[in-house]
């Protein structure tokens, strides 16, 4: 299929099928050779949300300022095909990345993840997923407010914030995992059930310290920390779920999208893993 332009100036979009996967690829209308290539996952609680949603995602601006090449996959979701379903999916999008890195005009040392809460669990969880298989390595994540413990913590118990809160999690965790959620899962399912964090990829985060994934941010980052993997997380003071995205416009938007911008920076100039033969 062709390219067009859409939906920021300088940036084209490639509609594509990874067997049953629909998906997006954006490039930059001027495209450069050898740059990261980023798997980014939409969120929507594992239940709702579409591929075209990385036209309000953070992505847009990797590709716009850093020249990246993002692919956004249409995984399926909960409500027609709960875990392992959207899981799969991705892993086989990540891996469509590594095949075609020399069609797409990327280092294969720098393929990188990232999405924004159910798609910063998948996110999370393909990670460990791909550590486990040892067929795609992945230079950074970036889990961003990422929806990843089945089980209530102190900010999603009882959360009454903006945009997401504890009766809407809990709902969506249960068609995730097709009834009672708050039982024992593979990590691949709810990424806060891994207890070796050893070889993840380097990550940086942001949340809001009233949303009701604040505290799972803060320990999946800890957690990565502790098992010597180079991780970040700026919190900002809000409740409102996906803030950035809401309200990209407003003034702790602006931080936040300052602040992912220096980290991809780094990230881009320091992170790189070599693939196997």
């Amino acid at each position: 299929m062709g390219y067009r332009l859409w939906p920021e100036k300088g940036i084209r979009v490639k509609k594509i099928r990874i067997g049953r996967i629909p998906a997006l690829i954006l490039f930059p209308e001027v495209r450069k050779k050898d740059v990261p290539g980023i798997l980014w996952i939409h969120g929507g609680g594992y239940m709702t949300g579409m591929k075209e949603m990385v036209y309000m995602s953070r992505a847009v601006d990797l590709v716009r300022e850093h020249g990246a090449v993002v692919l956004s996959p249409g995984y399926r979701l909960s409500f027609m095909a709960p875990y392992p379903a959207a899981i799969e999916d991705c892993y086989q999008a990540l891996v469509y990345l590594k095949e075609h890195a020399e069609e797409l005009g990327i280092r294969d040392d720098q393929i990188m993840v990232g999405g924004e809460s159910a798609g910063g669990g998948l996110t999370a969880a393909l990670c460990m997923m791909a550590r486990d298989k040892g067929e795609v390595k992945i230079a950074f994540q970036m889990p961003l407010y990422p929806m990843i413990d089945n089980y209530d913590t102190d900010s999603s118990r009882n959360n009454h914030g903006r945009v997401w809160n504890t009766r809407r999690n809990h709902q969506a965790w249960s068609v995730y995992l097709r009834g009672d959620a708050r039982k024992e899962v593979s990590p691949y399912a709810s990424a806060a059930r891994q207890t070796d964090y050893r070889g993840l990829p380097p990550a940086y985060s942001f949340v809001g310290d009233g949303e009701p994934f604040y505290s799972e941010t803060l320990t999946y980052i800890e957690n990565l920390k502790r098992a010597g993997v180079p991780a970040k997380a700026d919190v900002y003071h809000t409740d409102m779920h996906a803030f950035d995205m809401m309200r990209p416009n407003g003034e702790t938007s602006q931080k936040a999208i300052r602040r992912f911008k220096e980290e991809f920076r780094y990230a881009k100039e320091h992170y790189f893993a070599r693939q196997g033969s």
